[in-house]
């Protein structure tokens, strides 16, 4: 018999995001098959598909399918610190590095902005010192560092920095401020390193501008492969629990290349946590209109906590080996209680889900040339903007022709027409002319 809940209300948890929960969150504690709902705001039936939170079904993968799957896929998870508020809050350094307070960035900040004032001295002093009571003891969501190396070699120190720019003209203190941040603060964020990766296929990004295999799919695709009865499986309990929810993302991962797919599946891609407790998030990425899920698989499990809970609802549910969970977790926040594993026993999570930005990128081919042209540039020493260390991206390269004779070169016309419909390449004025 499948308990069903329909919560009463929707508690305001903003406040937890990036924090830890534990048995203090949560009211109901969720172990047997169950549907949560979330309140129906709207009146009307609160038990349909769209005001779905969480179905939970106990025992349904089999163990031969778990098995196959950990093997897959455990070695998916490797230390990151790219996991932002679900990494939960941060130490007093990072890795060796002084974190950014929110203090200082406020007040660099505040400088950068450089407003002109009659009292600006008294103006400055004053917002400096409503800002430290403000900020000063809060720490920051934004996980910038402090560059060790160049902070040492000036010997900068914020405070006596501070003393100094306080006293200076706005236009200078403008200026110190840009350079303060531009020299010695990271232009790349952090956060707790945890064990976390990705398996399957992800989309295009500034510095990586083509869809692609992950790292641990490109090179150990043969274990991956392993997990695909299982995945499958989660396939086909999501399409029987929620077959509206499925068929929106059915829909949605018919448009994509199926290469860029697990087979018989709609999922593309497959967060992978390595005994990780995670901080309260909302997911960000997946399908919206489709349905994400939590897994767990574990070696052996001698594992306990690791409880789901979503503060919002006062609502847990325990996660085990072979259990199915499909949970809103786009809407909804949600983190983990401790996790506590017995000598040698690893709990590994899946979080499966097709990537929305998925649905922008073109055929397998096309996105494989979009790599190789990237990469020709990147081994060209004579091309006009090689230099040392070049990722061979650059600004409005897909517009320029170099690309367009490129493509057309390698793909072909036909290829050129149906991604670039608009543009003729220079060959082809060429042969016009």
């Amino acid at each position: 018999m499948v308990r069903t809940i329909v919560a009463k209300e929707k508690v305001d948890c903003e406040h937890l995001l990036g924090q830890f929960v534990d048995e203090n969150h949560y009211d109901v504690l969720v172990e047997e098959d169950t549907d949560c709902y979330m309140p129906n705001l709207l009146g009307g039936d609160a038990k349909t598909e769209q005001n779905i939170a969480f179905k939970f079904r106990k025992n349904f993968f089999t163990k031969k399918e778990q098995k196959a799957a950990y093997e897959g896929l455990r070695e998916a998870a490797l230390p990151t610190q790219n996991r932002g508020l679900a990494a939960g809050p941060k130490g007093a350094m990072c890795g060796g590095r002084e974190w950014v307070t929110e203090f200082q960035l406020r007040v660099l900040q505040y400088f950068q902005k450089g407003q002109e004032n009659t009292a600006i001295k008294i103006d400055a002093e004053k917002e400096v010192a409503n800002l430290r009571e403000l900020y000063g003891e809060k720490e920051s969501t934004r996980g910038l560092v402090w560059l060790s190396a160049k902070v040492k070699a000036d010997n900068f120190q914020f405070e006596k920095w501070l003393k100094g720019a306080l006293k200076a003209s706005v236009k200078a203190r403008k200026e110190a401020a840009n350079k303060v941040a531009e020299k010695y603060i990271s232009d790349t964020t952090y956060a707790n390193q945890v064990n976390s990766g990705i398996a399957g296929w992800f989309d295009r990004y500034p510095r990586i501008p083509y869809g692609r295999a992950t790292a641990y799919t490109q090179n150990e695709f043969d274990k991956f492969e392993k997990s695909f009865p299982f995945l499958q499986s989660l396939n086909r309990g999501f399409k029987e629990l929620l077959p509206q929810r499925w068929g929106n993302q059915r829909a949605a991962a018919d448009t994509m290349d199926q290469r860029f797919l697990v087979p018989e599946t709609v999922f593309s891609t497959i967060t992978v946590n390595k005994t990780f407790r995670t901080a309260c998030h909302r997911d960000a990425g997946d399908f919206s209109d489709g349905l994400s899920n939590l897994l767990v698989l574990s070696n052996d499990g001698r594992f306990t906590g690791g409880y789901l809970v979503f503060p919002e609802y006062r609502t847990a549910v325990n996660v085990r080996p072979g259990d199915l969970l499909l949970v809103n977790n786009h809407e909804i926040i949600h983190g983990n209680t401790p996790i506590v594993c017995e000598e040698g026993s690893e709990r590994i999570s899946l979080v499966c889900y097709l990537r929305e930005k998925m649905l922008e990128l073109g055929s397998y081919e096309y996105e494989n040339w979009r790599y190789q042209f990237v990469e020709s540039r990147r081994l060209n020493k004579e091309h006009k903007l090689w230099k040392p260390l070049w990722n061979g991206v650059s600004e409005g390269m897909w517009d320029s022709d170099e690309w367009f004779e490129y493509l057309e070169k390698n793909g072909g016309a036909e290829m050129v027409e149906k991604y670039h419909p608009k543009t003729e390449s220079a060959s082809t004025l060429d042969a016009f002319l």
